[in-house]
């Protein structure tokens, strides 16, 4: 999606890519630990997370936008 915009750029549409994630997925797609990035989620440093009843799922394109360097402590920590 462009910053501008909340509708999804040619590239994003031609993905044939989940657009949710699932916990394992994501950690991969990051390159980190799987209990890493649980706890994460659980800190609320993680965006595009949603509850579905007992699973969690994660917002691949707003997952790829999100700058983890950028955003405050690394994964894992408390703020």
């Amino acid at each position: 999606m462009s910053p501008t915009s909340s509708q999804p750029t040619s590239a994003e549409k031609g993905s044939s890519a989940p657009e949710f994630l699932t916990v394992e997925e994501a950690a991969a797609l990051l390159r980190v630990n799987l209990k890493t990035l649980y706890e994460s989620i659980r800190l609320g440093q993680v965006p595009g997370v949603l509850h579905l009843s007992r699973s969690i799922r994660i917002r691949r394109v707003v997952l790829l936008r999100w700058m983890p360097g950028h955003s405050g402590p690394a994964l894992g920590e408390k703020r």
